[in-house]
């Protein structure tokens, strides 16, 4: 770890000071109602447990990006197999000990792939582990539960391993810091954007057997707003690439977008299915971590093929340093 390093890309800074500047305005402002009554008690503790989350949060997810590749992918090997726990108790997938030991180990290796820059198993693990999931219970001779336990299998193997691993994977770019960084902010704030607009606005509710509580007007608020942060931090980013053009840029943005909302939409989908409010009670505030994290899963892979379909995207680094091929 070399902080010098570390902060010396001007994006990365500017990211780090919007986000200790957002906290403190909103700092201020939470505490503004709280000593003046304008908010309920309990929407005041609502919103102190929010933000003292975040102060939680916000280091572990930004420290180990700015730590260093190997602490990235750390970070998001834990993160993946938290993901999974929490899957796992709430599906009651870890019934099936087989599937969700091959599951856990699918998420180490396609990690591992990430850590030794080994692109095309970590692309093949794809696939690979699917088939090995579909196997894994078969000699246990157990046909009774067959298609749910592999069914969530390959589901849980799929957001938490092969989809997550894709932030890691980026960390082998020796610029991904302002990349990572940019994609942890534009979720958070794409959930914020979809909150505001839908309780400012209002309007008709986008799936109101899906999710409730969104609107039609929060999520083109939300597809809005990020777009123009993404595309506007992206065009500092990618300066000078073929990525570097209005219209990739925004549609850049727009993936960000739609991809979060769509993953935040594939957990209320699945939390709907199984009658249950959160994944987990980790967060004060927020339900488990995968009801923190959930826009990620489909964000990451997204994201990074779209980059590196316009960029040299972790081209002209070492491979397999590890494997030693």
């Amino acid at each position: 770890m070399q902080w010098p390093v570390a902060l010396a890309d001007p994006v990365t800074r500017g990211i780090l000071a919007a986000v200790i500047g957002v906290l403190a305005v909103a700092t201020i402002a939470i505490g503004f109602v709280s000593v003046t009554g304008l908010a309920s008690p309990v929407m005041r503790r609502e919103l102190w447990l929010r933000l003292g989350s975040w102060l939680v949060l916000l280091p572990l997810m930004l420290g180990p990006v700015l730590a260093g590749r190997v602490w990235t992918i750390g970070a998001v090997t834990i993160l993946g197999l938290v993901c999974l726990r929490e899957f796992d108790r709430a599906t009651g997938l870890f019934r099936e000990p087989i599937i969700t030991a091959t599951v856990a180990i699918g998420v180490v290796m396609v990690n591992f792939a990430s850590l030794d820059i080994w692109y095309n198993f970590f692309v093949a693990l794809w696939p690979l582990s699917v088939c090995v999931i579909a196997v894994a219970s078969i000699p246990a001779d157990k046909p009774s539960g067959y298609i749910q336990r592999v069914g969530l299998g390959v589901l849980a193997f799929m957001l938490f391993g092969a989809g997550l691993a894709h932030l890691g994977y980026m960390a082998n770019d020796p610029g991904y810091r302002p990349i990572v960084l940019l994609l942890i902010c534009a979720v958070a704030l794409n959930d914020v954007l979809a909150f505001t607009f839908g309780k400012l606005i209002g309007g008709p509710k986008l799936l109101p057997h899906t999710s409730p509580g969104k609107t039609i007007s929060g999520a083109v608020g939300a597809m809005c707003g990020t777009t123009l942060l993404v595309a506007t931090v992206a065009h500092l980013i990618f300066n000078g690439t073929r990525l570097d053009q209005a219209i990739w840029l925004i549609l850049l943005g727009a993936t960000v977008s739609v991809a979060g909302q769509f993953g935040d939409l594939t957990l209320s989908s699945i939390k709907r299915d199984l009658g249950i409010k959160d994944m987990g009670v980790v967060i004060p505030g927020h339900g488990g971590v995968l009801d923190r994290f959930n826009s990620l899963l489909l964000v990451a892979p997204a994201s990074y093929h779209f980059i590196r379909y316009f960029t040299d995207f972790g081209a002209g680094q070492p491979m397999r340093v590890i494997t030693g091929g």
